[in-house]
This record gives structure tokens, sequence and C-alpha cells, in this order.
């Protein structure tokens, strides 16, 4: 098993992480989004975070894609619930 990095399963969700928790345009974004699938009984996913910003195709400025095949997809969703909380 991969070591962990910085508390995230590897260093691209953690990056990703760190962006939208950290950059007040994804941030409110996210905050906005989580409300949102609130409001409508929805479940929050990364995903579908993702599509909602218009994400797809994207990368954070230190190159990592929003869409990468090893994000952390479930733990990055339940960071983004602690969002609206």
């Amino acid at each position: 098993m991969a070591e962990e990095y910085n508390g995230w399963k590897n260093r691209a969700t953690w990056n990703v992480a760190l962006w939208i928790a950290n950059d007040e345009w994804l941030y409110n974004k996210a905050v906005a989004f989580v409300k949102r699938q609130k409001e409508l009984g929805k479940r929050v996913t990364y995903g579908g975070f993702v599509a909602y910003a218009r994400l797809g195709g994207m990368r954070t400025p230190d190159r990592f894609s929003f869409l990468g095949t090893r994000l952390d997809t479930k733990a990055l969703a339940e960071m983004l619930l602690e969002f609206a909380e």
C-alpha cells in the first residue's frame, strides 16, 4: 500500500483538496454545490462538483487534473460536505 501524503491518499488528492479549500472561487463553488444538492435532497459527490463547477479537463495550477484517475473521490466528497456545515 502506498504511503499517504499529508493525510490524503496521495499527492494528487492532497493537491486538488488544497486548491478547492484555499482558492476563493473554488471554495465558493463547492459551498454553493453542496447547499444546492442538500436542498434538492441529492447526494454530494466529487464528480458532481466537478461537473457543477465545469472543471472537466481542467488542472490545478500545480498541473494535477481535477478528474485524475488516482484521486480519492470519496475523501474529496467528504471534504466538500464539511464546507457547508
